[in-house]
């Protein structure tokens, strides 16, 4: 098993998934474009949700697909595993609080995962890059 693309296919399905979300929050609420800028607003925070997956994703995505052509150390496949998570938790972290106008924990933990493993990923890409 490749935990690297498996990895990659879970970003994929995450930003798709949202991009589901937000069209049936679309639907749901009868708005066809934008958005109430209320952080309590469901539409809002799916928005958000997506639109930080895609900032994100695509990214990680280039990076664990550089990686995984070399062999990895076992950090660097850690840091794919917990970078996948850490998405998956900000999402959380976005979505199921009452409001996003206050931190969260669970919002934090994912952004600063995001954050500490993604560097990571470059950090290996960077050394691949070296020899």
């Amino acid at each position: 098993m490749n935990i690297a693309l498996m990895c990659i296919g879970l970003l994929g399905a995450l930003c798709i998934g949202m991009g589901i979300a937000v069209t049936v929050n679309r639907i749901k609420q009868k708005q066809g474009s934008g958005c109430s800028t209320d952080p309590k607003d469901t539409l809002h925070k799916y928005i958000r949700a997506h639109a930080n997956t895609i900032e994100f994703a695509p990214v990680l995505m280039v990076l664990m697909y550089i990686l995984s052509q070399s062999q990895m150390a076992g950090w660097v496949l850690w840091s794919i595993v917990l970078v996948t998570v850490s998405r998956f938790v900000l999402v959380a972290g976005l979505i199921f609080p009452r409001t996003m106008s206050r931190p969260n924990p669970i919002r934090q933990i994912g952004a600063g995962g995001t954050y500490i493993f993604g560097l990571a990923l470059c950090v290996a890409v960077l050394q691949l890059a070296g020899g």
